[in-house]
């Protein structure tokens, strides 16, 4: 069963950018969660701390596709090592300015500057499995590789949150968001040898290669939903635990959601494709969709887990399908980019999802946030009807 994993792994330098980037996208499993268990704790509104965590998802949105241009063309060690110190001065002064009370406006603009400058971790290291792998069989289970990798920090990051911020401080988990994120960029900033050309080594011709926005319009509208079920789930754990009368245990319900995902994501890197990504991205975004029915309608804590772990099932496949298909319509010096377009419409959908779930949290509580990711998996799933077939031209 593991045979493709040894394989993919047996390509020089591989398994350690892999593993490095286990580190270095911790962040992106805690931050939005972390600014919501702070803000909720210190100032006692859900509301605000959707608005504040909306923030951040708007900077990490804005600045994704730009950020993808600029690896394109000047590769990732620099673009890296300027994020580093960007993300932690301002994950910092967001801290600082959580926990000073200051008022909403320099609040929210330090959130903005902390997404604007995290890392595309997860963008650069499945650029650097494209560029490495030439085997589409060994591509898809590299996919998968990162899939898993995906969900196994949004296993560990929210449990770190929930443990951490009630044991310790409610600022712990951006804390720990800076630490690993600047111990992590800099050892994948380190690795040279895996490292894609940049844009800038190419020709003209090369760089002018047409990006097939026939193709990736319908996944990045899907990303939107996708990123509004995420935002209105973070939200909705910790407003459903706090209802439940066990406020620490909405981490958990996030890394059952995740747990579900990873293991789905070991089980499909280890079989062999036999439909292409275009089938198999439109047959998980439909299953995805039918999973998060029950989720407005469940009022046990247990029950809720369980559902989130079925729900889970159904996303890593998908999520892996999504990436082969973005990967094989997209031309390979473009290819960071396009990536940002899918961070893009991610970051974007969960700003306006944390916020109506947030909304919803206030004034209804309980299980009701849990409407809105109901209402993204089949926004999303629509979306799968306009997705195209088309192999890219390297």
């Amino acid at each position: 069963m593991f045979e493709p994993y040894r394989k993919v792994f047996a390509y020089p330098g591989a398994w350690q950018f892999s593993a490095t980037g286990v580190i270095a996208r911790l962040p992106i499993s805690m931050m939005t969660l972390s600014i919501v268990v702070m803000v909720s704790e210190l100032s006692g509104s859900y509301t605000r701390a959707g608005q504040v965590s909306a923030a951040y998802v708007v900077g990490n949105a804005g600045f994704a596709i730009i950020h993808g241009r600029l690896i394109d063309h000047f590769g990732q060690r620099l673009v890296l090592l300027i994020d580093t110190v960007a993300f932690a001065m301002t994950t910092i002064l967001l801290m600082v300015a959580i926990n000073s009370h200051w008022a909403l406006g320099p609040t929210l603009l330090f959130a903005v500057l902390s997404g604007m400058s995290i890392p595309q971790i997860g963008a650069m290291i499945r650029s650097r499995w494209s560029n490495l792998v030439t085997n589409e069989s060994d591509r898809h289970t590299a996919f998968s590789v990162e899939a898993v990798v995906d969900e196994m920090v949004f296993v560990i990051g929210p449990v770190l949150v929930a443990v951490t911020a009630t044991a310790i401080n409610p600022a712990s988990g951006l804390v720990i968001s800076v630490i690993a994120g600047t111990i992590g960029t800099l050892l994948l900033a380190a690795q040279r040898r895996t490292e894609p050309p940049k844009g800038s080594d190419h020709d003209a011709g090369e760089k002018q290669q047409p990006m097939h926005w026939g193709s990736l319009a319908p996944i990045a509208i899907g990303a939107i939903a996708y990123g509004a079920l995420f935002g209105a789930l973070e939200v909705g754990a910790v407003s459903f635990a706090d209802h439940a009368g066990h406020k620490a245990g909405s981490g958990i319900l996030l890394a059952l959601f995740s747990f579900g995902s990873l293991l789905a994501g070991v089980v499909t890197g280890a079989i062999v494709a036999q439909s292409s990504p275009f089938t198999r991205s439109r047959r998980g975004m439909w299953t995805l969709a039918c999973g998060t029915l029950a989720l407005p309608f469940v009022t046990n804590l247990w029950v809720m887990g369980l559902v989130l772990v079925f729900i889970g099932l159904a996303l890593a496949p998908t999520l892996i399908a999504l990436f082969s298909l973005v990967e094989a319509t997209t031309p390979q010096r473009r290819l960071n980019e396009a990536l940002g377009v899918i961070q893009t419409g991610v970051s974007g959908g969960v700003a306006p999802g944390a916020w109506l779930a947030g909304l919803l949290a206030d004034d209804f509580g309980g299980n009701v946030p849990f409407m809105v990711c109901t209402v993204s998996a089949f926004l999303a799933a629509s979306a799968s009807l306009f997705l195209r077939d088309k192999e890219r031209s390297r």
